[in-house]
């Protein structure tokens, strides 16, 4: 499977109500306006957004203070606490599409609470997008024997945000899930996420070890107003 780009299309994974008023800022806001509006601003891209995922693995090997990746080469020491005993990694990028960024500049000068709930839906559809993928390549590596361990993008700790050019590179994004990065490193369509997975032997699913937890608790960005507590 090393060397080629494989494409994965999802159906449209469950909402989940709870995530998108965190992304909004809203989690502990009960006041039935705002539940109302998250929830047709949910209903707004029901069934309009596409579930895309390109993806290929790497070898990886720990060289001195560098982690090489196959693809690229970096000192990030938040990564290579990460990939400790991986053999190989999963580097994919994910996207839902155009709709979601069309529906934010529509309501952005008429309705900025809309917009800025239809901002916390495609960042809740997004991550439920790379969970759903990450949770198959879990189901892959159990039955291999193996676990893998919580995504790690550019731009989180140390790892620098300039590896998105060779992850574009190296996934050809453009052609094979329409996604593109312009000289700012900023993605297009916007709810998107390029990510790398640690795959290690021993074990099955996710992991268990606390170190090796996901989601916020596995971000080193302390002071990210996202944070789950």
């Amino acid at each position: 499977m090393i060397g080629s780009v494989f494409i994965s299309e999802y159906d449209e994974p469950p909402f989940r109500m709870s995530e998108i008023l965190r992304y909004a800022g809203a989690g502990g806001i009960e006041k039935e306006d705002v539940l109302r509006l998250a929830s047709e601003c949910a209903d707004m891209v029901r069934g309009k957004l596409t579930y895309r995922v390109c993806w290929r693995e790497f070898p990886v090997r720990l060289d001195g203070t560098d982690v090489d990746l196959g693809f690229a080469r970096t000192d990030s020491v938040f990564l290579r606490h990460r990939l400790a005993g991986c053999n190989r990694v999963v580097l994919f990028a994910a996207t839902v599409g155009l709709e979601i960024d069309r529906l934010i500049a529509r309501f952005s000068a008429v309705s900025p609470a809309r917009a800025l709930l239809l901002q916390a839906v495609g960042a809740e559809r997004i991550e439920a997008l790379c969970d759903r993928f990450c949770e198959d390549m879990a189901c892959q590596a159990a039955s291999r024997g193996e676990r893998i361990l919580p995504r790690f993008s550019p731009g989180y700790g140390d790892l620098p945000l300039e590896m998105q050019r060779d992850i574009f590179r190296v996934l050809n994004c453009p052609d094979h899930i329409g996604l593109t990065l312009n000289e700012s490193l900023l993605m297009s369509p916007s709810k998107s996420v390029t990510a790398i997975v640690g795959v290690k032997k021993e074990g099955c699913g996710a992991g268990d070890d606390p170190e090796e937890s996901a989601g916020c608790d596995a971000c080193p960005d302390s002071d990210c107003p996202f944070r789950k507590k």
